[in-house]
Order: C-alpha cells, then structure tokens, then sequence
C-alpha cells in the first residue's frame, strides 16, 4: 500500500485539489475542523461541489472527512498544503521586491503561479531573496520542510486604549483594503499607538507616524499587531 507521503506527491492531484487543500489548511488555523459551508463560501461554490471534492481528497488520503463533520488534513494534505502556500509566499514577495508589484497586485498573480513554479525555481527564487520568513503582507512563509512559524497574534480590533502596537500582518484578502492601508502607510512593522474608539462599535482611532487615522471595526480585525 502507497504511503501518505507517496501520494501527496502523486501526479493525479490537480490545480483544483491543490486550492482545496490550501483553502482547508488557511480555515483550520482558527478551528480543528473545516465545515463545509465554510469550504463553499471561500471557494465561492456550491455545497455538493465541495462534497464531491472532499470525496475525491479523501480517497487519495489528503484529507479526512465525514459529511455533516467536517474536513481536516492528514499529514499527506498539509505537506501539499504547506507547499502550495510557500510558493505563494515566495512570489509575492519577489513580485513586490524584484519585479516593483505593488502589494495588492501580488496576491493575484501568486495564485495563478504557485501550481506552475518547478522545484527548481522555487529555490532559485528563495536564494534570490536571501532565504526570506515573510511574504509583504506579513505572512509566514513555509521552509522546504513543511514547518512554519505559530505565532499567534491579535487584532488592531481587540488593542486597548494606549496600547503601543508593531503590525506584523494584513489581510491579503481585499486589495482595496491594502491599497487603502498604504496611503495610510499601515505595512508590517510600522508601530502605532491607539487612541482610543468611538462608542457602539465605533471607528478605533490611531496614531501612525504622528497622523491620526479612524478605522471602522471592518479593517482593524484585518489587521493583526504585537503589543509592544
């Protein structure tokens, strides 16, 4: 009988399966268990496609699933996972560091490439850049080994009036939010001190580089700091 490992590096798994397993790994950081509508909202599809595909990973021994219990990665699904989400990370930031991309182009084109990168490349790439842990918005990058940093941090959402904050990571999510954060020159490892917030959920008022600023609750739970 094949090993996990033989047939995470089987050649049947696709692009698709491939963004499936990333999409798993990125939602169960904040759980143990994926749901499958939770599957279906961030690969913007229906239920019965998300169930059709578990089938499939589950069959090749990438994931395990039990319908109506949700979906987690064996130990063959993280490897890929974990691969996928490097090469990611290593593009966005050589297409931000090389090639001048902008850092809400980045994630856009990262995802059209992080299936098609040889292992070749990759390396290349990651010399080229001085063997880099962290892509532009802040995010672990996996090493070639498949382990990546645990760091768990809060958001600009939940600091407390006063708090002295380093950004260590955004959200790549929206580029309209990062274009946003970078006329206000929100980056990791920019500090900022909060103000305070306005009443009923109000706007949290902070102070980048001697400029005040009022987030809604929105942007700052997209934002993710150390106290300092």
């Amino acid at each position: 009988m094949m090993q996990e490992e033989e047939i995470a590096q089987n050649p049947v798994i696709s692009h698709a399966m491939e963004n499936y397993l990333k999409a798993i790994y990125q939602l169960s950081t904040a759980s143990n268990k994926v749901s499958t509508s939770q599957l279906a909202k961030r690969m913007e599809c229906t239920p019965a496609s998300v169930t059709n595909m578990l089938q499939k990973l589950a069959s090749l021994r990438l994931v395990e699933y039990t319908r109506y219990h949700g979906v987690r990665l064996t130990p063959a699904g993280k490897k890929v996972a974990l691969e996928v989400v490097r090469h990611h990370r290593l593009l966005e930031l050589y297409l931000a560091d090389v090639l001048g991309f902008s850092w809400d182009k980045v994630h856009a084109e990262a995802e059209q490439l992080e299936h098609v990168i040889s292992e070749e490349l990759e390396a290349r790439i990651d010399e080229a850049l001085g063997f880099p842990t962290r892509d532009p918005h802040g995010d672990p990058i996996p090493t070639k080994e498949g382990t990546i940093s645990g760091e768990i941090l809060g958001s600009l959402w939940d600091a407390s009036a006063g708090d002295q904050v380093m950004v260590k990571r955004v959200s790549d999510r929206s580029p309209e939010v990062l274009r946003y954060l970078a006329s206000i020159e929100i980056y990791p490892e920019v500090e900022l001190e909060v103000l305070g917030r306005g009443p009923i959920n109000g706007p949290l008022h902070v102070n980048v580089g001697g400029r005040k600023h009022s987030l809604s609750k929105e942007l700052a739970a997209q934002i993710f700091v150390a106290v300092r």
